[in-house]
């Protein structure tokens, strides 16, 4: 579940770079690449002994071409990093070995790599830094070039929370970190023009540099919402921007928070999730394994967690925490009797159960299905709880009714309708998830028995690949900040009987900014768990079923598309098939009183190769209902409607998915799913969905595969949503029994599970 999108933009000269909020994938964010296209600076200086060198910068990861900007100053955030080529004035590449010198005169001058990779310090000192790249030929006395690279401090963790509700009148505090140690630096936080609530003036801490517990500089803001509750539901957008004293602002780094004002006037703050809670512990909060963290010459550089998703136990009355193998088990990393924490790290200053206050074991983990199989349907673990640790209702937090206060209670999740074995996910479904990052959220099933690729990571940064999951089976779901990095694990429910229905794992944004969140249909989950297990069938602990207080934040608000001259040019010809047989069948149909002409318009299903719209014609009134799919392979659009495709029609679908999957997946490798959902041109029709990697180039693509309606979604590919986080302190080192706690922390509970029992390959046992 992909997160912030980093977006160039060449302003005054200068390199600036902007965050732009998509749903930010790491709540707390880690130093980390910066992985996306746009281009940096270019300039040329003279050298008698080289000839004319060019230096050009690019951001890594970038698709396009290096674009030549004269310019000889380049700005970028904290722990961003620049590719930088060295040629001729023609475009010849030129050998040159590169260094850097200069910087913060605490945190350096960053790095650059053999092949000219720079990555800026990860913090700062001051409010801004000077490096100067250099660029010498083998050999000679004196650089060919050089490059003078702007350092500002970027956000260590963008604002939290992210999104939350918020009653009338009521009043929330949310903050943002910057990743700078002393300094002047600060956050600005601004709301829209209008009646959309007050913000204190912004209150920032920060450390001296001498302290002897260094900390960023995190800077806080209290919101009071409006004293009278809107008509209908609205999201607030709450921004925050860096600001300098001499410059007022940075390079345009901003992130953005959504504030829900309902006509309910609900309360739900995800920072409840991510609090240290009193034991016996309730569902739906942060947690992970007490060993899920990188290190690196005994020096612990960040970690991870998730969420702590729903209680089940076996025949034998034993008691288990469900969640992702991603989290529990480190994706297939772990060993028997590893210890599930409250909260994860990433909620304690990355500072481990042994090494420090804050966090307390709950559970050992005893089972999982090797994600690493082929044959695995599921990303699922299982932690035994441990003596008194866990709710024994299995409550979860946010999951009942609305109190007094306006906030919601705790409750379990429903079983009586199912004995406790889930309830099988339907097409329109509106589901309920309660998470660590973002608490209590809503959205809709969009797609069943989805086949979709999913890649998994060793290390909390995801710098090194493990392998890529192809799933089968899996269901989708779709809602604005409906989940995010840290919400792994959290159980997804039906929000009208809070009944199970799926175990999200993973996720990312579309082109719309709204979240796909994917996720293991519980019944998989408990069946693939029970076999892992060998205790034999699992349960969900739970009640009576009951609804679920649904928090759905507006999806944000698309241009309508606009379709080209070319584009309406070679549609006319359908435009025009599809004329003479609406007037045809008016005349067939008694009582037919729609004159409306059918119209051409931008299809909400098909794209073209490059991103931009592609034609459907538009057909209102009755006789929509009996309209073709296409007219000389142009879509039809109907008008909107809460109609869905029925049990015969999505059969068929199933089918012809079935019999096109691989077909589908050989087109390019930028496709990476492929479900069954409905069409967004004509509710009621049933449609293949494919999942589409918005970086990559695209194919003209089929507007109807087997008969079916191919609906296209174009969204960063897929990751596993754990959150991330890095120490509080800086230069935090653990000991060595603490870098060691996973082949020696808590062991099997007497009366557990015998280790034959986890599906372990060659992992050392301890």
């Amino acid at each position: 579940m992909p997160g912030q999108e980093l977006r160039w933009s060449q302003a005054q000269g200068n390199v600036a770079v902007e965050r732009k909020l998509f749903n930010p994938r790491l709540f707390l964010l880690v130093p980390a690449a910066v992985l996306v296209a746009g281009c940096g600076g270019s300039f040329t200086l003279a050298n008698s002994g080289a000839g004319q060198v060019v230096l050009r910068s690019q951001t890594a990861g970038a698709a396009s071409a290096p674009m030549s900007v004269p310019t000889s100053r380049a700005t970028l955030p904290t722990s961003a990093t620049l590719n930088w080529t060295a040629t001729t004035t023609d475009g010849l590449p030129v050998a040159v070995e590169w260094s850097v010198t200069g910087g913060d005169p605490h945190a350096g001058a960053g790095s650059v790599t053999a092949d000219g990779m720079y990555t800026a310090p990860s913090w700062l000192t001051v409010d801004d830094a000077q490096v100067t790249l250099h660029a010498r030929v083998p050999g000679a006395a004196t650089d060919a070039a050089t490059a003078e690279i702007q350092i500002t401090p970027g956000f260590i963790r963008p604002i939290s929370p992210e999104n939350l509700a918020v009653a009338p009148g009521s009043a929330v505090s949310l903050s943002a970190s910057l990743a700078e140690v002393g300094g002047n630096a600060s956050i600005g936080f601004s709301l829209p023009a209008g009646e959309n609530g007050t913000l204190s003036a912004a209150d920032c801490q920060r450390s001296p540099l001498t302290s002897q517990t260094p900390a960023y500089t995190v800077c806080s803001v209290t919101y009071t919402a409006p004293a009278t509750a809107p008509a209908a539901t609205i999201a607030v957008p709450l921004r925050a921007t860096i600001q300098v004293p001499a410059q007022r602002s940075v390079g345009g780094v901003s992130s953005v928070a959504s504030l829900l004002l309902s006509p309910e006037g609900i309360t739900s703050n995800p920072a409840a999730h991510q609090q240290a809670l009193a034991l016996p512990v309730l569902l739906g909060s942060s947690a992970g394994s007490n060993s899920d963290y990188d290190a690196s010459g005994g020096q612990l550089m960040d970690c991870c967690g998730g969420t702590l998703g729903a209680l089940v136990e076996d025949a034998g009355g034993n008691r288990y925490v469900l969640g992702n193998n991603h989290i529990f088990a480190r994706s297939d990393q772990a060993i028997p009797g590893e210890s599930m924490i409250q909260p994860a790290l990433i909620d304690n200053g990355c500072t481990p159960y042994g090494e420090g206050p804050g966090t307390v074991p709950v559970a050992s983990l005893v089972a999982y299905p090797l994600l690493d199989a082929p044959g695995t349907r599921v990303d699922a673990a299982l932690a035994r709880v441990s003596p008194g640790s866990v709710d024994p209702a299995g409550a979860i937090l946010e999951l009942g009714a609305r109190q007094q206060d306006n906030t919601l209670a705790a409750a379990p999740p429903g079983v009586s309708s199912t004995a406790g074995r889930g309830e099988q996910p339907r097409l329109g479904m509106t589901v309920a998830k309660s998470g660590r990052t973002t608490g209590l959220t809503c959205g809709s099933i969009t797609a069943l028995d989805t086949e979709i690729l999913v890649d998994y990571y060793r290390d909390c940064a995801e710098t090194e690949h493990a392998f890529r999951k192809r799933f089968t089976g899996q269901m989708v779901v779709s809602g604005n900040h409906f989940a995010d990095a840290g919400d792994s694990g959290s159980l997804v429910v039906d929000g009208a009987t809070a009944e199970p229905v799926g175990l999200f794992f993973a996720g990312g944004v579309d082109n719309t900014g709204v979240e796909q969140a994917i996720a293991n249909p519980v019944r998989d989950v408990l069946g693939d768990l029970s076999h892992a297990l060998g205790a034999g069938a699992l349960r969900f602990v739970g009640a009576a079923d009951h609804p679920v207080a649904c928090l759905r934040y507006p999806a944000p608000q698309a241009a309508s598309a606009e379709l080209s001259a070319p584009v309406r040019a070679a549609a006319a010809h359908a435009l025009e098939l599809a004329r003479q047989w609406a007037a045809t069948t008016r005349s067939a149909a008694s009582g037919a009183a729609d004159a409306a002409q059918p119209e051409l318009v931008a299809s909400l299903d098909a794209v073209a190769s490059d991103g931009t719209p592609r034609p459907a014609i538009r057909i209102s009134g009755p006789i929509a209902a009996v309209a073709p799919r296409t007219f000389a392979g142009v879509p039809t659009q109907a008008a909107p409607s809460a109609a869905v495709p029925d049990a015969a029609a999505l059969a068929a679908a199933e089918r012809v998915r079935d019999s096109h999957s691989a077909a589908l997946f050989a087109l390019s490798p930028a496709i990476f799913g492929v479900g069954v959902g409905q069409s967004a041109d004509n509710p009621a029709d049933p449609a293949l969905i494919l999942f589409v990697d918005r970086s990559q180039p695209l194919p003209e693509l089929p507007t109807t595969v087997g008969g079916q309606r191919l609906r296209v979604i174009r969204m960063e590919r897929p990751h596993v949503t754990r959150g991330h986080g890095q120490p509080a302190v800086h230069g935090c080192r653990p000991s060595l029994g603490a870098l060691r706690e996973g082949s020696q922390n808590f062991g099997v509970q007497p009366g557990g599970l015998p280790l034959r029992s986890l599906p372990l390959r060659s992992l050392p046992l301890p």
